[in-house]
């Protein structure tokens, strides 16, 4: 072997030794990790609570109002807490440090919470309902479950300027789903307001991002709501018209929000056109 060998087959080997030092450091889990798979968890015992205290009690004929109420509010109570895991761990983010698995466990986790828990709480809800359609229902959970698959890949791959998302938020988009399950309406307006809220979540609409201000109103929006759940689920003195009443202005809050950015957007371009004419005049 002359020395040229010696050298080729010894850098290769080097390298392997620099990568099996430098890649357990990027699998390395940070505190935002953490917090991120903390959304995850709360995802997936969401829909553990949905099916063994709602949909199984249905099929088995073992229904009790009390209990169903019980774990339809767990579920939604642990999606409201995914949501604040999802908001701290973005906070934590930006002040320490993520892992470079971060972004993928947020899009992972997003997915989980956010897409298959409230799209199976659509499923279940489409078959416990008395005037809900069981295989329209379905559609209407894929739809949802696809929306968040195409936000959370657009997500990825497109640039933004800093401080607005482009379409509803995932963790938004699902609370306002599963409100408007919650309302009871009839099977029709609730189809159309479930079909909506996915097309806002894959549209251009602009969201502000939950910093400063905004990211406190969003903490005590979100505990407020986890009050009026509880509430319903221990048949508190008005708890049932308490629930109605958050569940409502989250909707009106996920109809409004577009109506105002669609209207600051049109005063946007008004303002631009007036500049450019009076720059055109002498």
């Amino acid at each position: 072997m002359t020395v040229i060998d010696q050298e080729a087959s010894w850098v290769p080997e080097a390298d392997e030794a620099e990568d099996a030092e430098v890649m357990p450091l990027s699998t390395r889990l940070s505190i935002a990790d953490t917090l991120t798979l903390g959304n995850a968890i709360c995802g997936f015992m969401a829909v553990y609570f949905t099916t063994t205290g709602v949909l199984i009690p249905h099929l088995t004929g073992n229904e009790d109002g009390g209990m169903a109420r019980h774990s339809a509010a767990t579920a939604v109570i642990l999606m409201l807490l995914a949501s604040v895991f999802d908001l701290f761990d973005g906070l934590v983010a930006r002040k320490l440090r993520s892992s470079a698995m971060g972004a993928e466990l947020d899009n992972l986790s997003d997915l989980i919470s956010f897409g298959l828990a409230p799209a199976y709480f659509v499923v279940v809800w489409g078959m416990v309902a008395d005037d809900a359609h069981q295989r329209v229902s379905a559609v209407a959970a894929v739809v949802v479950l696809l929306a968040v698959v195409l936000r959370l890949a657009r997500f990825s791959c497109v640039q933004l300027r800093d401080g607005i998302f482009q379409g509803m938020p995932s963790p938004f988009g699902a609370l306002t789903v599963v409100s408007i399950v919650l309302l009871e309406l009839p099977f029709v307006p609730t189809l159309l307001a479930i079909v909506g809220v996915a097309w806002l979540m894959v549209s251009r609409v602009e969201y502000p991002k939950p910093r400063g201000r905004l990211a406190v109103a969003m903490l005590s929006w979100i505990v407020l709501s986890m009050g009026l759940l509880a509430a319903w689920a221990f048949d508190a003195p008005g708890g049932e018209l308490l629930l109605q009443t958050g569940c409502a202005l989250q909707v009106v809050l996920g109809a409004v929000i577009p109506l105002f950015a669609t209207a600051r957007r049109v005063n946007t371009f008004r303002d631009n056109r007036r500049e450019a004419r009076a720059t055109q005049l002498p």
